[in-house]
């Protein structure tokens, strides 16, 4: 699967573009939409540049997603899911209880694991409660976008 404009949309709306390098809640150099590859202090990226990175780790994204993922998915929840995964990385996917959950086709607990991870450095950031609910909502097929 591939993730859709719907998720890309979430994905863009919760990272922000930001063009020039920065560092994040917990102190990791970012730029564009939440790329964090090789990003170092100082660099500058142009908006269509933002555009082209975050494409291109989508597809990496998309791929950890359906690898961890053995049951079968809507668009809506691979799109959450992709998101989710985004933004936490594929090792949190892997580990998490989340996974577990879904792999034994318990679709209605998703939301609530979802919703679990709104923490960075170890404090809860609004930010990321409101990202876990539109990404929550998305997987439940809902409209996410007032959040």
């Amino acid at each position: 699967m591939n993730i859709s404009g719907e998720g890309i949309s979430l994905i863009k709306k919760f990272e922000g573009c930001e063009l020039e390098s920065y560092q994040d809640a917990v102190g990791v150099w970012t730029i564009g939409y939440g790329h964090t590859k090789d990003v170092k202090e100082g660099m500058t990226v142009s908006k269509e540049q933002a555009d082209t990175m975050l494409l291109n780790e989508l597809d990496e994204y998309c791929e950890h997603v359906e690898k961890a993922v053995v049951v079968k998915l809507e668009q809506c929840q691979f799109d959450a899911l992709v998101s989710w995964t985004y933004n936490l990385g594929p090792t949190n996917l892997n580990n998490s209880t989340m996974l577990k959950v879904l792999n034994k086709e318990l679709y209605d607990e998703v939301p609530a694991q979802i919703k679990r991870w709104n923490k960075a450095g170890g404090k809860v950031l609004q930010g990321l409660v409101r990202r876990r609910e539109a990404e929550a909502l998305l997987f439940q097929g809902k409209d996410w976008t007032e959040v």
